[in-house]
């Protein structure tokens, strides 16, 4: 897990590199190269996780001196990829970026479909003046880049290009968008001109010319998962296999591993089987809350990991702290989000990395097995009639409701087109009320679902459901939730696994007919039944509270904060956004209604223009 930058002719040094240090304080390593009249230049910087020797140092060029790459990830089953390569190779060390080296010169860019793991790639083939930029298919580990005038430039992280490249204008249309959808779908970001790669994508740069030229291409494929050797036919025994071998994949290691552990289940599931191979007590993290609150999960969370054996760890923090660190969990997520967990995740991983360097985590279950309401809305949706669907409408359209699902849910009766009604369960701000805010409404959130909506041929499924389940699994989870959690733990030197989103795992799950996953009282069935074999039910039938902050109440009993922050007409927000619509919706939260997602994304928008030009 590491850090990586590189461009073409567009020189740097370590000091530009250093930027990323966080990401990967071990060791570091440029290297600059010529093709045609290009100059590529590569760096990294390394944290050690895999080989700690220098045989896993990066940028790693091969034998022959032809190809070069830099890699920030993990690649669970690069033993297995070695094991196909020519016999008569010699390798100087374990690390998985040797064996992931070779193993893309002998079978192409393409042959990244094979990687089970969490990666952002670059891969220079010297021979045929080509780079290779390559992202792994959940968008676990970002990548951005930028190309203007002949320049190219790439890196983990937005800080390092931001260096180099003066961005004067925000994107309009990516901050509706943002406002839509909560989060900005790849490849746009609020830079103008600034791109991430989409999930399971690569881009290709050619260099032969003395114009350089960009291409991106999908490398997702359709893949029937093979079936464990087993008598048994049971879909749940069949799932608990791959679950279990996903975990022990990913406790490859040569450095001790952590469990962040939420009171829930999926991190309980982690935990129970990794703690299996285990010799020792592994370190549990979890945090908390100052006060009662509802969303605390520390006594779960401790009852969890007494009756595992795990050694837990704990930290609880108030508004105050939750306030102070709001700029800086601005500063490094680089992107707004109206996910409220960005700020106990900061001080969970802060906790987390006084003891370990490497974390496996729980998420990722939700989206491909159907745990969130809005797949019981769009199931619902899906079996009742039209014409009752708008009369229900039509007496119902008059209630302002205070639960956000219910409310979410409503609007999307009666949209017969499936792709708008995604969108409308989606959204965090309507189409109106971003045209109030901003003066611009959005019109790209349809576009970014209707892309991978093509891309991972939805129309050949048979459901609506599942078609919403897999664009979530690419889309949502990789810039939402994936991207802060990357950002905040890597910001620690803290490497973060999600078993749930292994590779063989995910293909498994999506080969299984809805039913095995969800109906309309409960998702992650099968998840669950499965759980009863590592679990006892005190702990599987726990009310799901998701990871989550107390903003709700936080919100009203502090609002004299949120409104001297964002009330105040003389910052670059003020000018950006309508002030007497923020202050309509600060008022509508203190009346009740649910509008901690809308005043957090303020926030973090809010944070993001003070350092714009920065």
């Amino acid at each position: 897990m590491c850090g990586i930058l590189g461009s073409v002719n567009i020189t740097f040094k370590q000091q530009l590199l250093d930027q990323i240090k966080h990401r990967g304080p071990d060791d570091w390593g440029i290297e600059n190269f010529t093709i045609e009249n290009h100059t590529v230049t590569l760096g990294q910087r390394r944290l050690s996780i895999l080989d700690l020797s220098p045989a896993g140092h990066q940028p790693m060029i091969s034998n022959c001196g032809n190809y070069a790459i830099i890699f920030n990830g993990e690649i669970y089953n690069h033993q297995d990829l070695r094991n196909t390569l020519n016999k008569d190779l010699i390798f100087k060390g374990h690390s998985d970026t040797e064996s992931i080296l070779y193993y893309l010169i002998e079978n192409g860019i393409r042959g990244v479909k094979e990687f089970n793991g969490i990666f952002a790639i670059a891969f220079l083939d010297l021979k045929k003046g080509l780079l290779f930029l390559a992202r792994d298919p959940f968008g676990v580990k970002p990548l951005y880049y930028y190309e203007k005038d002949e320049k190219f430039i790439f890196s983990s992280e937005i800080r390092p290009v931001k260096s180099q490249i003066e961005f004067k204008e925000l994107d309009k249309d990516a901050l509706s968008c943002l406002l839509r959808l909560r989060y900005n779908p790849s490849p746009q970001t609020l830079y103008k001109n600034l791109k991430k790669i989409h999930p399971g994508h690569f881009i290709e740069i050619n260099l032969n010319l003395e114009d350089i030229s960009i291409s991106e291409a999908s490398y997702l494929e359709k893949k029937s998962p093979e079936l464990p050797n087993t008598k048994q036919s049971n879909e749940v025994l069949i799932y608990g296999d791959f679950f279990q071998k996903a975990v022990k994949r990913q406790l490859l290691s040569d450095v001790p591993v952590g469990i962040l552990l939420s009171g829930g289940i999926d991190s309980a599931m982690v935990a129970a089987v990794a703690q299996k191979h285990s010799d020792i007590p592994l370190k549990a993290f979890t945090i908390g809350f100052e006060g009662d609150h509802y969303e605390d999960e520390i006594n779960d969370a401790f009852r969890t990991a007494e009756i595992l054996g795990l050694e837990h760890h704990v930290k609880r923090i108030g508004f105050d702290d939750f306030l102070s660190k709001f700029k800086e969990c601005a500063r490094i997520v680089e992107e707004p989000l109206a996910t409220t967990s960005i700020i106990p995740m900061y001080y969970l991983s802060e906790l987390a990395s006084k003891h370990v360097k490497v974390v496996l985590t729980g998420q990722g279950a939700d989206e491909p097995l159907g745990g969130y309401p809005k797949y019981k809305t769009e199931l619902l949706l899906h079996n009742i009639p039209g014409i009752i669907q708008k009369v229900i409408k039509s007496i119902l359209s008059g209630y302002h409701f205070k639960n956000e699902k219910i409310y979410r849910g409503v609007n999307a009766i009666g949209i017969t087109n499936e792709l708008q009604r995604f969108l409308k369960i989606y959204e965090v701000f309507s189409n109106s009320e971003i045209k109030e805010l901003i003066g611009h409404q959005d019109t790209t959130s349809i576009d970014r679902i209707k892309y991978f909506y093509e891309i991972l041929e939805c129309s050949n499924k048979k459901h609506s459901v599942e078609r919403m389940m897999a664009i979530d699994t690419r889309m949502n989870l990789a810039d939402d939730l994936l991207n802060y959690t990357d950002k905040i733990t890597m910001n620690f030197a803290l490497e973060c696994r999600v078993p749930i989103l292994d590779l063989e795992l995910v293909n498994y799950v999506e080969q299984l007919p809805y039913q095995s996953k969800l109906n309309f009282s409960n998702g992650k069935l099968i998840h669950k039944a499965f759980a009863k074999k590592l679990l006892p039910d005190e702990i599987i039938n726990r009310k799901k509270k998701d990871f989550s902050s107390p903003t709700s109440y936080w919100f009203k009993s502090e609002s004299d904060s949120i409104k001297n922050i964002l009330l105040d007409n003389k910052t670059l927000f003020g000018k950006v956004f309508n002030q007497k619509k923020v202050a309509e919706i600060i008022m509508q939260h203190e009346k009740g209604y649910p509008r901690e997602k809308q005043i957090f994304l303020l926030l973090g928008v809010y944070y993001f223009l003070e350092n714009f030009n920065s």
